[in-house]
């Protein structure tokens, strides 16, 4: 529904948004400034709610070292606080029809995997986003 929302707004405006989808995220987190600042998304994210996510700085592996850190979490979280994840996902605002596609679109991952993915995937996002309408102003 939000997609369809900016979409709608965008053709009033003539702008277009970045494409991100599962198969491109790696050509999205190849500048290091964006990869930074989706680390320090996904780091703001958890961290409301008191989960430690870091980043080394290593832009080359960031999705892999992002990613190991996030499936390790979310796996603690579906066994000792599962609503508390719910609460991270809510915030970070994935649905389950989101991740629902994703395990279509990649079904190499588990559904952690899946859940872990969709995270720095709508962080990136939303860096995306904030960081084309900067621009556009």
């Amino acid at each position: 529904m939000q997609d369809d929302y900016f979409a709608v707004d965008l053709k009033k405006t003539n702008m277009t948004l970045p494409q991100v989808n599962n198969n491109n995220i790696s050509i999205h987190l190849s500048e290091a400034e964006i990869v930074q600042e989706t680390a320090k998304q996904i780091m703001k994210d958890f961290g409301m709610f008191g989960v430690e996510i870091t980043f080394s700085g290593e832009t080359e592996n960031a999705y892999d070292e992002l990613h190991e850190q996030l499936i390790a979490q979310v796996s603690k979280l579906v066994r000792q606080n599962y609503d508390l994840l719910l609460s991270v996902l809510y915030q970070v605002d994935i649905t389950e029809n989101e991740i629902a596609r994703a395990e279509r679109e990649l079904p190499q991952y588990n559904h952690i995997e899946i859940i872990a993915h969709q995270i720095i995937f709508r962080d990136l996002k939303k860096v995306l986003l904030r960081r084309y309408f900067k621009m556009n102003k």
